[in-house]
């Protein structure tokens, strides 16, 4: 999930109560209370998701988020057909982009990727293989330890490297896994949990 650590319950406008990792930024709240584990099976959500993933390593999720359209400007909308034909000259020209994340190998690693997908006969049906096709329902409470690479995320990550996916550990699975809905990891006293979890 987004962050690494608990922080104090988020005082949004509305004091609908949410995950403790999403801060009162509403931008954060936007996407918290819309589309993290919101199950999405559309391929271009999919992969624009995988890749937001490999730039968030080692960064905050709210700082992807930040730079989000900047991404979509210089990434061809996340079109895989488009990003695949990049090259390094394209990398050269996103390094000097200082709206997005500049790190050369994540930048490589996007036309790698793009590559990759369009390979896979059906990519949603590949990433939600590892749920058996449904979302997997968790309830955890407040203060419960939630897997940062659970069985699921490892199964994604082999299977993606087995595809000639780069960027793709099961650390970085796991957060994508949550972010698309294949995994609903919302905490029982968040107000998305019921309605996600079918309550």
């Amino acid at each position: 999930m987004p962050g690494t650590a608990p922080a104090p319950r988020a005082a949004t406008p509305d004091a609908s109560p949410r995950c403790r990792w999403c801060t009162d930024d509403p931008l954060y709240v936007r996407y918290h209370d819309q589309e993290w584990g919101v199950p999405s099976r559309d391929p271009r959500h999919l992969f624009e998701m995988l890749i937001l993933e490999g730039f968030q390593a080692g960064l905050s999720w709210l700082t992807i988020l930040r730079r989000r359209e900047a991404f979509r400007a210089a990434f061809f909308g996340f079109d895989p057909q488009a990003l695949a034909h990049t090259d390094d000259a394209w990398v050269q020209d996103q390094m000097q982009n200082a709206t997005i994340i500049r790190n050369r190998l994540k930048l490589q690693a996007t036309g790698t990727n793009a590559r990759a997908w369009l390979t896979l006969d059906d990519p949603a049906a590949l990433i939600w293989s590892v749920v058996d096709h449904a979302p997997r329902i968790h309830h955890y409470a407040p203060g419960d330890a939630i897997p940062t690479a659970g069985p699921e995320a490892q199964a994604l990550s082999r299977l993606l490297k087995h595809h000639g996916f780069t960027f793709v550990g099961p650390t970085i699975c796991q957060a994508y896994l949550q972010a698309v809905g294949c995994l609903m990891d919302h905490t029982t006293d968040c107000h998305r949990h019921a309605a996600l979890a079918g309550g």
